[in-house]
């Protein structure tokens, strides 16, 4: 009986390298991540408390503008005696976090990186780099075009009183501002892992397109500062266009899946 000789011309199969090492190899791997990542935040977030009374000043812009819209004073204020520097450590610290975030990324990458097959690199690393540009996107997102709107309204209502603005209530506004914002322009993300495992499909979200634009007018229309439907477009434009982007990706990953379930197929003949 003779044994089927490998064709030399054909491709050897990818290995899957992180089985080559032990569980207890996987633990002490996993620790000098986790250490370099700590390191890599702490030296972020010192960084950070040095440069965060500058930052909060760019923070503060949009603010200060919409005072002097109403010819207020511009000048943001703190009500404890301790505000200041509480803010200056917690920005500084979320500061941190964002310049490490780079080499926490890249520890995570290396620590998963040897168990997955080539193809499987190559989407998580365009996974990253996505959701990174969405959440960046949807910072930016809010922090021009939204936020001015928003504070323009706010202070702009004030009837028979005269703002006061906390500091420290103003960074947990805007924090939560730009934090939903970044998390809202992931939904083309969203979408993808969906598609991924079978949950819905390119025709099937065509097909709803008018409730989902239903859906995001409403969303819109609750988060919109102001009543006059110009506004609520310009918050509109944005979801519609990641539905849609949502609706490419969705496409790709159901034209992936069924190319490899005919490559195999074929291999299975």
């Amino acid at each position: 009986m003779t044994t089927p000789q490998s064709d030399p011309s054909q491709p050897a199969p990818e290995q899957e390298s992180g089985g080559k090492m032990s569980f207890f190899e996987h633990l002490v791997d996993l620790r000098k991540r986790l250490i370099n990542s700590a390191l890599a935040i702490a030296i972020g977030a010192g960084v950070g408390v040095s440069i965060s009374q500058k930052v909060f000043g760019w923070i503060a812009l949009p603010m200060r503008d919409a005072l002097r819209k109403q010819h207020l004073d511009d000048h943001l204020v703190y009500t404890s005696p301790a505000g200041a520097i509480n803010l200056i450590i917690t920005l500084g610290i979320y500061i941190g976090v964002v310049l490490a975030a780079p080499i926490v990324l890249y520890q995570v990458w290396l620590f998963i990186a040897p168990g997955l097959y080539k193809h499987e690199r190559k989407a998580v690393t365009t996974f990253i780099f996505s959701s990174v540009f969405l959440f960046l996107s949807g910072i930016a997102f809010g922090y021009f075009i939204m936020l001015p709107y928003m504070l323009d309204f706010l202070i702009g209502f004030q009837g028979p009183f005269r703002p006061l603005i906390s500091i420290n209530e103003y960074f947990d506004f805007i924090l939560i501002v730009l934090l939903g914002l970044g998390v809202i322009f992931e939904l083309p993300v969203l979408i993808f892992f969906l598609a991924l495992f079978g949950i819905v499909t390119p025709k099937f979200l065509w097909k709803n397109l008018r409730y989902a634009i239903l859906i995001i007018a409403v969303v819109a229309a609750i988060i919109t500062p102001t009543p006059d439907a110009t506004t609520m477009l310009v918050f509109m434009a944005p979801m519609v266009a990641l539905y849609f982007i949502g609706i490419g990706v969705a496409a790709l990953v159901v034209r992936n899946k069924a190319k490899r379930a005919a490559m195999a197929d074929q291999g299975a003949r």
